[in-house]
């Protein structure tokens, strides 16, 4: 995997002058990517479940070290670098880590979109309880939200929680679940009834020590990640680890994607970025017919569909992410945005890779762990096909 040190940026980029940005993001950019160079430079090429388990937690632990995971949550009184996530920070930690190393972007969302819920509608003494420690990365959280049969479909939803005298039972599966096997909780969306579909759902915080939770599968995925399948047999959790109220479970889920979506974007831009200056480094110093890859034409044609996509993206994105810093309410901006980066970002790599030609394939090769790192984002977090639908339905609502 190539280190190249003009591919490793000090200053901060060009795209950082436009007018989404001020000083303090500047700064901030310039500074992670120092620690970034610092902390990240050699990826851990053992891909076994064991090995990838541990390096997501040495990586959450190494962020929190650093700082970074201040910025995954919310509310200086619990540990947060500020009250409100500043969405553009958000977005440009995962932008550069990712560029940096896929693994440790997968570390950081993870620690904000298993919170998010919490930082946006927990109780005190939950974000007393649980936020001091994911802002420090001496604890590991997750998103359970999918399930076998409701995926995108969220009104699907079959696992149950059931009201007693003591608190809710549980009972129900949830799959691709992130960071599922090795988080030390878990906020987890299950059907209280109410009402019907979506509007019947209760979002819990369950300890993953709690009696009826187990690991029913773990999950091999193109590029590893924790992953597993999540089983709850008669799961017994008190009422104060729900949160907010019974019913408001999917108002809840959508909040925390909302703030989190156009950070999918942002990692995508990250592993796009990363492509292009491996592509252009790679066209200047390959040789082939007496003269460098770059002197023809095609390839230069091809660095120009490439820059030209991620600008694009780059502008969405952080359209996306200013407005909401700003106050206003971005669904259609964040889904615009993500379906635009995630699948500019695979074309890019595509050719990035094409342009490799066999070292394109080879095992190590940074191209080759794009490749199979850019995949999933086109589906976590809503798929393309869906932000199509919320675009096209918030238009047509007018």
């Amino acid at each position: 995997m190539t280190n190249n040190p003009s591919q490793q940026p000090t200053q901060h980029p060009a795209e950082l002058d436009w007018p989404f940005f001020d000083d303090s993001h500047r700064d901030f950019k310039v500074r992670l990517d120092a620690w970034c160079n610092e902390h990240l430079a050699h990826a851990n090429h053992d891909e076994s479940r064991d090995a990838v388990d541990a390096e997501c937690i040495r990586l959450v632990r190494l962020l929190g070290a650093g700082g970074w995971l201040k910025h995954a949550v919310s509310g200086t009184a619990y540990g947060a670098a500020s009250d409100v996530i500043d969405t553009r920070q958000l977005c440009l930690l995962r932008e550069t880590l990712a560029y940096h190393n896929g693994l440790s972007d997968f570390a950081f969302a993870m620690q904000g979109l298993g919170t998010g819920a919490i930082s946006l509608m927990g109780s005190p003494d939950q974000k007393q309880c649980y936020l001091p420690r994911v802002a420090s990365g001496q604890a590991l959280s997750a998103f359970a939200l999918s399930e076998p049969e409701a995926g995108s479909d969220v009104a699907a939803m079959q696992c149950s929680a059931t009201a007693t005298a003591e608190g809710y039972v549980l009972n129900g599966r949830k799959t691709w679940i992130s960071n599922g096997g090795i988080a030390d909780f878990y906020v987890v969306f299950a059907r209280t009834g109410e009402a019907p579909g979506a509007r019947g759902i209760t979002a819990f915080i369950v300890d993953a020590d709690t009696p009826g939770l187990t690991i029913d599968e773990r999950i091999d995925v193109i590029a590893p990640h924790p992953l597993a399948t999540l089983k709850f047999d008669h799961c017994k959790i008190a009422a104060s680890q729900r949160i907010g109220e019974a019913g408001q479970g999917f108002k809840v889920a959508m909040a925390t994607l909302d703030v989190f979506r156009t950070s999918v974007a942002a990692a995508a831009l990250g592993f796009g970025r990363r492509a292009l200056h491996e592509s252009i480094a790679w066209a200047r110093s390959r040789k082939m017919f007496g003269q460098s890859l770059g002197d023809f034409q095609i390839t230069q044609v091809k660095i120009a569909q490439m820059a030209t996509m991620l600008d694009a993206a780059t502008l969405l994105t952080y359209r996306a992410a200013w407005l909401r810093d700003q106050g206003a309410r971005i669904t259609r901006e964040a889904a615009m945005a993500k379906m635009t980066a995630t699948e500019n970002a695979q074309q890019i790599i595509d050719m990035a890779v094409q342009m490799h030609g066999g070292m394109g394939v080879k095992k190590g090769v940074m191209v080759e762990s794009l490749y199979r790192e850019i995949r999933a984002l086109r589906i976590y977090e809503g798929a393309t096909e869906v932000q199509q639908l919320i675009i096209g339905k918030d238009l047509l609502k007018g």
